[in-house]
């Protein structure tokens, strides 16, 4: 066997928790995409706002303002921005 088989020496593939919370709120837009903008934006934030831990919305909000929601698909971001302007 190679040194490199026993080594494990493939590359590393590091992912932010801002990637992956933005990857988790895509996918929760993209399951309510087929219900039309309004009703999968209400989906999406309805859902973001029950099941994700109050850490990870701040984290979501932070990105926000970082990088005004990059990576975020449009029916996701404006859930995550409607639940930011209805916390105040």
């Amino acid at each position: 066997m190679s040194q490199a088989a026993m080594t494990h020496d493939e590359p590393q593939i590091h992912v932010t928790t801002e990637e992956k919370l933005v990857y988790m709120a895509n996918q929760i837009a993209d399951f309510f995409a087929a219900q039309g903008e309004e009703t999968a934006v209400a989906g999406t934030a309805d859902h973001i706002k029950r099941f994700w831990d109050p850490r990870m919305r701040q984290r979501m909000s932070a990105h926000l303002d970082a990088t005004g929601g990059k990576g975020l698909e449009p029916i996701a971001l404006k859930a995550v921005q409607g639940l930011r302007a209805a916390a105040g």
